[in-house]
């Protein structure tokens, strides 16, 4: 039977409201993931349980207390994935109590309503710091990873600084051809809807009229990858969202684009393909021929790096679970096939 041991941290009032959740929810959750008791006595917590799993819920709470007191709102998804850190005794970082913290210093700006916008998980700071070193950086991964907002918000810094002279976003309108020509309006009315995702993310960080005046200019644009063809883009940012719908053909003119002191993201996800059965995916063929080229780097983002609802990292997580039964499923029956002859 494991010894019980009763560990203790002194707590402020205001960290304790921060870090305890709505309803103690958060402090719940450490509870059960570490089979532990948390007991508040006048801002003293004592953390009572089997050694183990006292020690890492202290550490979670210590390290929650730190970005409590730089001043972040403690969010569900950072203890969440705190709690996932340390429960992963595979994983040398767990030893390290200020992951967290380490993350909450690397901020890449401000949306216009002052909030900051920094990478979450240890997958997202590899994605960012990518990003920084290398020239083309393809951000792979599912929904909700943060692949195309971060990079956004990484393009427009480096307009803010004038480190590029203005920010290309593209995406392929994977409807265009006859059902997009019954969509009302001119035609940038009628791909709008494809880029919608991108301008959201414009009007959070750069602000509506920041973005329209500068859209006006001609420093920003926000286009079909199709506008892209016949073009040299330098000292430019370029983000091509959504890139598991272009064809291999698509991806090689979009890559042979890129001009001096231009810096690209291409982000997509493998998953939610919306080719037509027996068309490749450019972005499965880039992968194949492109990597080991310097100053390229793929960044594969998981379910671990999901920082919508939880709920949606626990769909995920179900679907990648699901994909990879098929798959082996499949690989059974293949070599059952091929046993036969």
């Amino acid at each position: 039977m494991s010894e019980i041991t009763e560990l203790k941290l002194t707590l402020s009032a205001e960290d304790q409201r921060n870090i305890f959740g709505g309803n103690d929810s958060y402090i719940r959750k450490i509870e059960d993931s570490f089979h532990v008791e948390i007991i508040d006595r006048n801002g003293e917590l004592h953390i009572i349980g089997d050694k183990a799993g006292a020690t890492k819920a202290l550490g979670i709470l210590r390290e929650l207390v730190q970005l409590s007191r730089r001043g972040s709102n403690i969010e569900e998804q950072s203890v969440d994935y705190a709690i996932s850190l340390k429960g992963d005794d595979k994983k040398n970082i767990v030893q390290n109590d200020n992951v967290l913290v380490d993350i909450d210093r690397d901020v890449i700006c401000h949306t216009i309503s002052g909030k900051p916008i920094k990478p979450k998980t240890l997958g997202q700071k590899k994605y960012i710091d990518a990003i920084r070193n290398k020239m083309i950086v393809f951000g792979l991964g599912p929904a909700g990873t943060g692949k195309t907002y971060l990079a956004m918000a990484m393009a427009i810094t480096a307009f803010q600084r004038e480190e590029v002279s203005r920010i290309i976003l593209t995406r392929p309108a994977i409807e265009a051809g006859e059902k997009l020509g019954f969509l009302p309006g001119d035609l940038q009315s009628k791909v709008d809807p494809y880029l919608r995702p991108l301008y959201d993310a414009l009007y959070q960080i750069m602000g509506t009229e920041n973005f329209i005046k500068n859209m006006e200019k001609g420093l920003i644009e926000v286009a079909p990858l199709a506008y892209m063809r016949g073009r040299t883009l330098d000292n430019a940012f370029i983000i091509l969202d959504e890139a598991q719908n272009t064809t291999p053909a698509q991806m090689k003119m979009f890559l042979t684009r890129i001009g001096f002191g231009s810096k690209v993201i291409i982000t997509g996800d493998a998953s939610q393909k919306d080719l037509a059965p027996d068309v490749k995916s450019g972005l499965d063929i880039a992968q194949g021929v492109l990597k080991g080229i310097d100053d390229i780097e793929f960044c594969t983002l998981t379910s671990s790096d999901v920082v919508r609802h939880p709920l949606v990292q626990k769909i995920v997580k179900a679907y990648e679970d699901y994909e990879k039964k098929t798959a082996n499923k499949q690989r059974n029956k293949s070599i059952k096939k091929l046993e036969r002859r």
